[in-house]
């Protein structure tokens, strides 16, 4: 990748999802065992901080994006991706709590300090339809067409200055 994970440590909040790239080092702190709303405990700082599938389900997204923030390097990257337009999903025991547009992201990142590089987002009509009644897995006929106002996902790049 462009920014060569070989020179930098990450943490990930989802899981493990990300450790099978060859970073100088790689932590995984298993949410909702981790409690990203939580004071840190010295963890960190980290290079690259990556959190998917996370905020929707913290209680207090201000604490969480602030926390995120507080994991990150400075000049270190914040990589959020976050469901928009599915249906509820409490499993697990995690709670579901939030829903972001691509701007509610930006704002909700900028405004624990963090620069926002990009947001983005993915969907389509039918993707959210798929939603509506089981996890639907890709058939290589489903469209990949995105509509920009029927977003599935969300998601933002961010730097600690």
């Amino acid at each position: 990748g462009s920014l060569g994970p070989g020179r930098l440590s990450a943490v990930e909040i989802s899981g493990d999802g990300q450790g099978h790239h060859p970073w100088k080092a790689f932590t995984s702190l298993n949410y909702p065992q981790f409690d990203l709303c939580a004071p840190l405990h010295g963890q960190g700082p980290f290079d690259v901080v990556i959190c998917e599938q996370v905020i929707e389900h913290v209680e207090d997204p201000w604490t969480a994006a602030a926390n995120l923030r507080g994991l990150c390097a400075s000049g270190g990257h914040v990589i959020v991706s976050t469901p928009f337009l599915i249906r509820v999903h409490e499993l697990w025991g995690m709670k579901d709590y939030w829903r972001f547009t691509p701007r509610g992201l930006r704002r909700l990142l900028e405004g624990a300090e963090l620069t926002v590089d990009h947001v983005g987002a993915w969907g389509n009509r039918a993707c959210v339809r798929g939603n509506l009644d089981r996890w639907p897995a890709y058939r290589a006929w489903h469209s990949l067409r995105n509509e920009p106002d029927l977003p599935v996902q969300v998601w933002a790049f961010a730097r600690r200055a």
